[in-house]
């Protein structure tokens, strides 16, 4: 099995942005080390409890020193952005990084609709208008806006039509080595990206982390894929929440502290930064807020490392993937350092040593020497 990482590079209690950057550092360079295929980070705004805004910069800061784990967004919200300016800054990643970049674009806006507008320029008086003066949704402009973003970065980049006949042609700078542009992978929680991701012939993932449906976006998608620039054959995986640790007691404690952030943000409860596990969040656990945490978590892979490696190999056979983006959702216990996350970094280095191929890690001593050099 293959496993990669999506990250929200989360933010606890006591924690600064600067330390929940630190954590995350530590992550990404334990994924590249033990040999895990990708590491995303996302993009939501005003949320207390998730640091990951901009996938670009942080990408361009936590890849530094990483050898060959390939850096992404999981996703670029492409509504709350202009296409050049998501096509020059993937661009640039790829210049930096070469042939190990993905671009995962989602339609959704990653945030509640008043920041979302804010996002777009939409507050007060604000507003995108076409030519007409008629006013523009960029989610209806979804499709387009994904195909002008591919083309930016393509080598004979964007031909947009001025009047009298005349073509400006544009291409996202710098120019990435041939062969080296990024990956497009198309997210989403629907039929409705299935379906788009099939007819452009693009890789796509199924948030399974937070939505169901996985089986019925995975037959769309496989259906009515059609060969292209990225490949002949369906390319696909899902995503996971995931906490493993020792024991299952330990895996139960470490996810509530997500399950009261997910539980409250379904029923418009206060957002705060994460709690940490133990006495912290059973204090202000409601027992409604624990009812709604633990539905939303039975689709989660919570337990002690044989039981989740098993969980994972057959969530992996049912959706026929070989590939399982896992959500490290590990809350922190009060007296660990701010700028580690051990519970999550545990969640990492457990599955790897049930499902991935020693030889895919770096040797030993290598890991052992950066342990120490850190």
């Amino acid at each position: 099995m293959k496993l990669s990482i999506l990250d929200l590079i989360s933010v606890r209690k006591g924690q600064t942005t600067a330390d929940s950057f630190a954590a995350s550092k530590q992550i990404i360079e334990t994924a590249d080390k033990l040999g895990f295929v990708r590491y995303w980070v996302a993009e939501h705004h005003n949320m207390p409890s998730i640091a990951s805004t901009m996938p670009g910069p942080e990408l361009m800061y936590l890849g530094q020193g990483t050898e060959r784990i390939r850096l992404g967004s999981g996703g670029v919200m492409l509504p709350n952005h202009a296409p050049l300016a998501v096509a020059e800054l993937f661009a640039l990643l790829s210049a930096v990084y070469g042939d190990r970049i993905d671009l995962g674009i989602g339609r959704a806006p990653g945030t509640d609709p008043v920041t979302s507008a804010a996002m777009r320029g939409h507050l007060g008086e604000g507003r995108m208008v076409d030519r007409e003066g008629n006013t523009i949704d960029p989610v209806q402009q979804f499709p387009q806006h994904v195909i002008d973003t591919l083309s930016l970065m393509q080598p004979d980049g964007l031909r947009v039509p001025l009047h009298g006949g005349r073509e400006h042609v544009l291409k996202a700078t710098p120019a990435a080595v041939p062969g080296t542009q990024p990956l497009p992978w198309l997210l989403g929680s629907s039929g409705y990206s299935a379906r788009l991701a099939a007819e452009l012939g693009m890789p796509y993932v199924f948030a399974n982390h937070f939505a169901s449906g996985a089986t019925t976006g995975m037959k769309i998608y496989r259906d009515n894929f059609t060969p292209g620039a990225y490949g002949d054959e369906p390319q696909t995986f899902v995503t996971a929440n995931v906490v493993v640790a020792p024991t299952e007691e330990e895996a139960q404690l470490r996810s509530e502290p997500f399950m009261l952030q997910m539980s409250r943000m379904r029923t418009g409860g206060p957002m705060e930064k994460l709690h940490l596990a133990g006495e912290d969040v059973r204090s202000v656990m409601s027992d409604g807020e624990r009812m709604v945490g633990e539905e939303l978590a039975s689709n989660w892979i919570i337990g002690d490392p044989k039981s989740a490696a098993a969980q994972l190999e057959e969530l992996a056979e049912r959706f026929e993937v070989d590939e399982i983006m896992i959500q490290p959702i590990a809350g922190a216990m009060d007296g660990e350092d701010l700028r580690e996350d051990p519970g999550r970094t545990q969640t990492i280095e457990l599955l790897a040593d049930e499902l991935l191929d020693p030889a895919d890690a770096l040797n030993t001593k290598e890991r052992l020497n950066t342990v120490v050099d850190a």
